[in-house]
């Protein structure tokens, strides 16, 4: 009887582990890993936001930054990715129409201001935009004008000022907001057009001139899932969470503006 019993007992044992490793790896299948393409602009407030979120989900992140149009030929391309957050609609609507994204999941989360930045130890004053026409204002740094968001929206707030066909000749085009800070940074160029968000995360730079956001480019960051996810739950996940309280309030300690 004692046998029968230990029998017994083994095989309890062994059905509990059973569905222990089962439960295991059910676990494991729901769990994935969310690649988001993103706007370099987007890098530090992204990481923070990864971070709470992966502290309560399941789900880990996976970050690609760089220029949006860059970003945006990949996934074009069919290069992996889950999401594209852009900072820029032209971007985002060229994968739209282009069957690229996922019906029903773009939505335009925030906006953002242009500003001047020079060295943090320039003595050049500069306090509005027909300021960079002076001959000690040499180089002036800015992201691709005829692609990446930050150059083409500052290029077009110079060509409404009058003042781009000037300027031009200047411009040391760079291939992202995050190059042209570090160009300003480094005194290389004397100047340089940024989002007023990048310029806040260096102590390297100052802000001499911030463009009226009446007068500017209007600046949105759409977000959307890509069409060729294969982990599309997951994405809907985070998306949700960028969009809450938690993670809004990131954006805006980011100095982003975020759009209702």
């Amino acid at each position: 009887m004692m046998v029968s019993f230990k029998q017994h007992m083994r095989k309890l044992h062994l059905v509990t582990a059973v569905f222990f490793v089962l439960g295991l790896t059910q676990v494991s299948v729901h769990a994935d890993e969310i690649l988001v393409s993103a706007a370099a602009s987007l890098t530090d407030v992204l990481k923070e936001i990864s971070s709470a979120y992966q502290a309560k989900s399941k789900h880990t992140l996976k970050f690609n930054f760089g220029p949006s149009n860059g970003l945006a030929r990949q996934i074009e391309e069919g290069a992996p990715a889950d999401m594209f957050f852009s900072a820029d609609l032209p971007q985002m609507d060229n994968l739209d129409k282009n069957g690229r994204l996922e019906p029903g999941t773009r939505k335009n989360l925030l906006s953002n201001q242009l500003v001047i930045v020079v060295p943090a130890d320039s003595k050049l004053a500069i306090s509005s935009p027909k300021d960079l026409l002076k001959a000690d204002i040499k180089r002036i740094a800015l992201a691709e004008p005829s692609s990446v968001p930050v150059g083409v929206y500052s290029s077009k707030y110079l060509t409404d000022e009058g003042l781009w066909d000037q300027v031009k000749p200047k411009v040391v085009p760079v291939q992202d907001v995050r190059a042209t800070l570090a160009s300003v940074e480094s005194g290389n160029v004397e100047a340089g057009f940024v989002y007023k968000t990048d310029a806040a995360i260096s102590r390297k730079v100052k802000i001499v001139y911030e463009v009226p956001i009446d007068k500017g480019p209007k600046i949105t960051y759409p977000l959307a899932i890509v069409k060729e996810s294969k982990r599309k739950d997951a994405a809907r996940d985070f998306m949700s969470y960028v969009q809450s309280p938690a993670a809004k309030e990131a954006f805006k300690k980011y100095g982003f503006v975020v759009l209702d």
